[in-house]
């Protein structure tokens, strides 16, 4: 009898249940993955289009912005410009995976291995997840925000309630928390929070609000701020992150309006980390995926047929164009992830003189699942690849180092394949995925609240580049929406201070 799990590129259901099973076997038994309960759905490509416009998350409150990025993402694909993904993936428990009809069978063993195992388990054991998001509570709190936004559109106006939602939007990049975790209310604090709110509501309850959907409540009351948090001393300035400040501390913010900015700004610090992450997470998942699927072909469960279309897949995915290729756009993110998790597995059985001189810790140790999982829970983008990329690989992917500076006439290649240089390379291409250079250093500095209410802002420019000009104007438009009063934004330069 054929232990094949399918041979046709037709699926089922049973045969979408039988090879998850097997892949699951084989992600926790042989490769001791350590994930989040899984939920696969099957979704239209409509459906598929309506995540992608949605942040992908599975519950989300409507926006403009929503739609029109759907009307765009439909156009380019059913014009043949652009495909769609074949699965996404929610960081969420149950880990919720969405896998597209219209994949043969082959494809959904693959995006099963790929999201349910290998993001699942990046998700559930990486720090950066594990500090700043909330697996087990995010679907709750999107629940909750979609019905409170529906209930703030039916009591203040839908145009009320966007205006809101663009300044908040705009100002998402900022609404994070980079280095701290937010401050928590005292005790005290928050039971005269409920105390308040429970008095607004009696109060204000009116017969409207039972038309509502069950489940959906009206906006809290205006929170009522001691005197003495608006002395700058209370505020603990600088502030980074620029929602928390005015949901906190705006002087005309009413109640549900600050209520939209801590929702946004949530959302904001749940994607935070997938931003730092975003070779490793695709890394993992890629290699998870690969190795899985070779090894149910070892094992005699899936077809040549099957190799052979999981392995087109496969080099499509990581493939990574020249610099002089019109397709290319930088360093694939698959690419370099797989490239660096195959890497380490070689090192860790088959290394040369060089990787024991690079990487003396794991080089030839034999576990290269340990030392896997051990990047996997304890590193980000820019520390992996500071850590991780070796000699090798860098002559693999061509790598060099150019210094460029404004004011000179040529471009200086400023290290090369010797072993000074790949250290350079190495430490160069680390930094491009700090999202630290590459997101502006915003920071609330003071705030006149006894008299003129004006706001100050403070940007450090990174390597003296300035801000977008007409970008600046428009956002600073937000802020000062948000605010209610004038806002003033300084760039600061290493030597030198612009004012704006």
């Amino acid at each position: 009898m054929s232990s094949l799990l399918f041979t046709e590129a037709e699926w089922d259901f049973s045969v979408l249940d039988r090879t998850y099973k097997a892949i699951e076997d084989i992600a926790l038994g042989d490769l001791k993955l350590d994930v989040y309960p899984n939920q696969v759905e099957i979704i239209s490509s409509e459906q598929m289009l309506d995540a992608y416009s949605s942040l992908a998350m599975p519950l989300l409150y409507n926006h403009w912005s929503f739609g029109k990025m759907f009307a765009r993402e439909e156009t380019m694909y059913r014009r043949g410009y652009s495909a769609l993904a074949y699965e996404i993936v929610i960081n969420s428990s149950p880990c919720i995976s969405y896998l597209l009809e219209e994949n043969s069978m082959t494809m959904q063993a693959l995006v099963m291995a790929h999201a349910a195992f290998g993001h699942n388990h990046f998700f559930k054991n990486n720090y950066l997840f594990r500090q700043w998001t909330n697996a087990a509570g995010i679907l709750d709190y999107l629940d909750f925000a979609k019905k409170y936004i529906a209930a703030c559109e039916e009591r203040h106006g839908r145009d009320e309630v966007e205006a809101v939602l663009d300044s908040a939007h705009a100002l998402m990049d900022q609404g994070v928390f980079r280095y701290r975790r937010p401050p928590k209310p005292t005790k005290e604090r928050v039971l005269e929070k409920r105390r308040r709110r429970a008095e607004y509501e009696e109060e204000a309850y009116n017969e409207l609000w039972r038309t509502l959907p069950a489940g959906i409540e009206p906006p809290e009351a205006q929170p009522t701020i001691d005197p003495e948090e608006h002395f700058e001393g209370e505020m603990k300035l600088p502030e980074e992150n620029l929602l928390y400040f005015l949901e906190k501390y705006s002087p005309t913010l009413k109640a549900w309006q600050r209520e939209i900015l801590r929702i946004v700004r949530t959302l904001a610090q749940y994607f935070y980390p997938q931003r730092q992450t975003k070779v490793m997470n695709e890394g993992c998942a890629t290699f998870v995926h690969h190795t899985i699927m070779n090894l149910m072909y070892e094992r005699g469960l899936i077809t040549e047929g099957s190799l052979l279309e999981f392995l087109h897949s496969h080099t499509s995915v990581v493939f990574q164009p020249e610099f002089d290729d019109r397709r290319y756009s930088g360093l694939n993110p698959y690419a370099l992830g797989f490239g660096m998790m195959a890497d380490i597995k070689r090192i860790c059985e088959k290394p040369t003189q060089e990787d024991r001189d690079w990487f003396p810790a794991f080089a030839g140790n034999g576990d290269w699942m340990g030392t896997l999982k051990d990047a996997w829970a304890n590193y980000r983008d820019e520390s992996f690849i500071e850590q991780f990329l070796s000699p090798k690989l860098m002559r693999d992917f061509r790598l060099f180092a150019l210094f460029d500076k404004a004011d000179n006439e040529a471009v200086k290649v400023s290290a090369i394949h010797n072993d000074t240089g790949y250290r350079r390379v190495r430490t160069a291409l680390a930094r491009q995925y700090d999202v630290g250079n590459s997101d502006p250093n915003i920071q609330v500095v003071g705030a006149n609240l006894k008299s003129d209410r004006k706001l100050y802002l403070e940007h450090r420019m990174h390597r003296g580049v300035p801000l977008h000009h007409a970008t600046k104007e428009l956002v600073l438009a937000h802020v000062e929406k948000l605010w209610g009063h004038d806002v003033a934004l300084e760039e600061i330069a290493a030597e030198e201070t612009v004012a704006a």
